[in-house]
């Protein structure tokens, strides 16, 4: 019997590789809020933006400044953060580790899967 195949196949495919990926032994697991955190971090250096640790504290959509910086502490204890020195030594820029880069290409590739195994 021919299942046919819809669109949502791909995204729920993409949900199952990034599960088996999540599995690995790479760095450890974020909460939803530090996944949040992180996704606006990588669009911030994908658009050459500086985002430094009061710029999170401001928003006020991730919460608390107190919030704020306890998820950043733990995302960086857990390697998918580092905080780099700016012109201003009060001010630190937040960015990706390698660790995270890896993590979004090893994404991507799930992407790129997923699409071709609905084909």
């Amino acid at each position: 019997m021919n299942k046919t195949k819809r669109p949502s196949d791909v995204y729920i495919r993409f949900l199952q590789l990034v599960e088996a990926i999540r599995g690995l032994p790479s760095l450890p697991a974020l909460d939803p809020l530090e996944e949040r955190i992180l996704a606006l971090v990588a669009r911030a250096g994908e658009q050459e933006q500086r985002l430094s640790v009061r710029d999170m504290m401001a928003n006020e959509q991730f919460g608390a400044p107190a919030t704020i910086h306890t998820r950043l502490k733990s995302m960086r204890a857990k390697g998918w953060i580092m905080l780099s020195d700016t012109d201003d030594a009060r001010r630190k820029q937040i960015e990706l580790t390698q660790g995270a880069v890896n993590y979004f290409d090893k994404l991507s590739r799930c992407i790129v899967q997923a699409a071709k195994s609905n084909t």
